[in-house]
C-alpha cells in the first residue's frame, strides 16, 4: 500500500502512532496538538523560512507536532491533513475550541474594546476564533484582540455560494502555497471558498479533481470546477471562472475560453477535467 506523503506523517524513520502497521518507521510517537497564533503561518517544505512554501496555517488552526527541529516543528495540519515544517514561534499550546470563524475577508485584532487602540492582523476568512466576551460590535477572541463581531460566524453557520466566496477574492494576489486573503494560489482559493460554505476540501488540485462528479463542457456553469495539469478555476457562470494564477499573479474573473487558449497556448494542455462538486 502506497502513502502520500503530503498528507502522511512520517519523516526519517519516525511516524505518528496511528501509523502502527500501516506504514514501517522505527519509532511511532503521540503527536502533540499546537495552535496557531499567527494571523498565517506557513508550512514549508524543509525546516528553513526559505525554503518551499506548500501550504498555510490560518489562525486558531490546529497543527500536530510530531518532532521539533531547531527553530521548526514537524507535523500536520488537522484541517487539510497537510503535513510539513512550521516556525514554532507562531505556534502556542492547544487553545480553547472554536466558537466561531472569521466569515469577512479579512479582519483586524484590536488591543482594546476600541478601535482606536492597537490593532494586529489582518486575520483572514476561515480563520478560527475563541470568543470569550463582547462588548458592543466588538468581541473578545482569545489569543488575538477584539474583533468586529459582524465579521465572525458561528462555528456551523456557513455560506452557500461557494463562487461567491471566491470572487470575494478578486485582486489578491497569487502566492504559492497561500490560502490567506493577501495572497493565495489556485486550490487555496477553492480550499478557502468550500471551507466558508462548510464543505471539505483537500489542499492541491490534483486532491480536489478527484472530488464530486464529471461532467462536460457544455454543462459547465456556476460553482463547477475546472482542471488543467497543476490549476484549478471554478465557474462564475458558463463563461468565465475565477481563479488565482500565475499568469496574473493575482485572483481574477476571465472568460473561460480566453483561459482555455492562453494555458493551451502555453504548452500546459487543455482541460482535464470538468467537476460538479454537489
Amino acid at each position: 500500500m502506497s502513502f502520500d506523503p503530503r498528507v502522511t506523517l512520517v519523516r526519517d524513520g519516525i511516524a505518528a502512532r496511528a501509523l502502527e502497521g500501516l506504514v514501517s518507521a522505527e519509532v511511532y510517537l503521540d503527536p502533540r496538538p499546537m495552535t496557531c497564533a499567527a494571523p498565517a503561518a506557513g508550512i514549508h517544505r524543509a525546516p528553513d523560512a526559505a525554503s518551499e512554501q506548500m501550504d498555510q496555517l490560518l489562525f486558531g488552526e490546529t497543527f500536530e507536532v510530531l518532532e521539533e527541529e531547531g527553530a521548526f516543528v514537524f507535523g500536520q495540519a488537522s484541517r487539510d491533513g497537510y503535513v510539513g515544517f512550521v516556525e514554532a514561534s507562531r505556534l502556542v499550546p492547544r487553545a480553547p475550541a472554536p466558537t466561531h470563524r472569521v466569515a469577512a475577508i479579512r479582519t483586524y485584532a484590536f488591543a482594546e474594546p476600541s478601535i482606536k487602540s492597537r490593532a494586529s492582523g489582518p486575520y483572514s476568512l476561515n480563520a478560527l476564533a475563541h470568543v470569550e466576551a463582547q462588548e458592543g460590535r466588538l468581541a473578545k477572541v482569545s489569543g488575538a484582540g477584539w474583533m468586529t463581531a459582524e465579521h465572525l460566524a458561528p462555528v456551523g453557520v456557513f455560506e452557500a455560494d461557494w463562487a461567491g466566496v471566491a470572487e470575494r477574492f478578486v485582486g489578491a494576489p497569487y502566492l504559492w502555497g497561500g490560502r490567506e486573503s493577501l495572497g493565495l494560489d489556485c486550490s487555496g482559493l477553492v480550499q478557502q471558498a468550500l471551507f466558508a460554505c462548510g464543505r471539505a476540501c483537500p489542499r492541491d488540485a490534483d486532491q480536489q479533481e478527484k472530488l464530486g462528479r464529471g461532467l462536460g463542457r457544455g454543462e459547465f456553469g456556476r460553482g463547477d470546477l475546472v482542471f488543467w495539469k497543476g490549476h484549478v478555476a471554478i465557474g462564475v457562470d458558463a463563461e468565465r471562472i475565477v481563479h488565482a494564477n500565475g499568469h496574473h499573479m493575482a485572483t481574477v474573473i476571465e472568460p473561460l475560453d480566453a483561459a482555455i487558449a492562453r494555458i493551451s497556448g502555453g504548452g500546459y494542455g487543455e482541460p482535464t477535467a470538468f467537476r460538479r462538486l454537489y
